[in-house]
């Protein structure tokens, strides 16, 4: 899978990950830290990278639908260290078929994973 960690992520997720076999950059990597969400949000598109993030910008599935992106991961720890973030995420990576991921809204906390995919009948006809 291809991956880009937002500039809010331990940057160590970047080896945790690529261990695992999935293609992952961080926004500190790519010189994006300080810019703006939009240029985040179109570099992870324009790579075809789910993003993963904690920012609350990007929590809105109705801006965000399922289906009409790479995909997303928003993770919303209440204790949100850089520990803990780390562990989480390479956690779901570990237990997940994050595979299936692919155009999703996911929303991870400690103990819930809300995975919401794309709706089958909002594709178009192609005639």
């Amino acid at each position: 899978m291809k991956i880009k960690l937002d500039e809010n992520l331990p940057v160590i997720l970047v080896e945790k990950l690529a261990a695992l076999g999935h293609d992952t950059h961080s926004v500190t990597g790519e010189n994006l830290s300080g810019c703006t969400d939009l240029d985040v949000w179109r570099a992870a598109q324009e790579e075809e990278r789910l993003l993963i993030t904690q920012d609350l910008d990007f929590s809105d599935i109705r801006r965000f639908k399922p289906g009409t992106h790479a995909g997303l991961l928003l993770v919303r720890l209440a204790r949100p260290g850089r520990t803990a973030l780390a562990s989480r995420v390479y956690e779901l990576f570990l237990t997940e078929d994050t595979a299936t991921w692919a155009g999703c809204f996911v929303v991870a906390s400690e103990v819930k994973l809300r995975i919401h995919r794309p709706d089958p009948s909002d594709k178009e006809d192609t005639v």
